[in-house]
């Protein structure tokens, strides 16, 4: 169960890196090495984590040390640390304690995935949209894994506790609960 947790969590770090390319104004690239997501044009370079309590204080340091490096190169630069599972819906100055000090800079941000996709795409509820249409292309996959033959415990499990629609409700709501549009759960009808 463990390794199957820690594969998904890498796929849907690579699913939320990589989309991006294909969003918005398309001036989104991944990079081979340093920030994981850039908008050269917009001057725009984020971090994606998967949640929020994902690093330690000492990694905590080392990537807000990189942003604020970035933003010295061009003081125009905007460094974005973004969280897939966010405590809430937020674009916020991001503070860290640095030897006891709060350090602060309002161009380096704590955004929640929400916000991220509503910076790139424009569109407030972008998200939203994105999560919406999951379930059918969770379906898919999973009559997919069923042609195929391939067996997934994880899979198993959830079938036995409720039906496919109760488990993404209650998903979304632990993780978005707070996010743009997740106010209400009628886009589930």
């Amino acid at each position: 169960m463990r390794q199957i947790d820690k594969s998904n969590t890498n796929l849907i770090g690579y699913f939320h890196q990589n989309i991006f390319k294909y969003m918005g104004d398309f001036d989104w690239q991944v990079p081979t090495h340093g920030f994981d997501v850039i908008n050269e044009k917009k001057k725009i370079y984020v971090e994606i984590k998967n949640k929020h309590n994902t690093m330690n204080s000492s990694s905590s340091q080392r990537t807000y040390i990189k942003m604020q490096n970035k933003i010295l190169e061009d003081s125009q630069n905007l460094c974005l640390l973004v969280e897939v599972i966010s405590t809430k819906s937020q674009n916020v100055p991001w503070t860290i304690r640095i030897d006891g000090k709060p350090i602060q800079n309002e161009r380096i941000r704590r955004v929640s995935i929400d916000r991220f996709y509503e910076i790139v795409t424009g569109e407030k509820e972008a998200f939203k949209k994105l999560v919406q249409v999951l379930p059918k292309i969770i379906d898919e996959v999973v009559k997919n894994i069923q042609r195929t033959g391939i067996e997934n415990s994880v899979l198993d499990e959830w079938k036995k506790l409720s039906s496919n629609e109760d488990i993404l409700k209650t998903l979304y709501l632990l993780a978005f609960k707070t996010y743009n549009g997740f106010d209400n759960f009628e886009f589930f009808k």
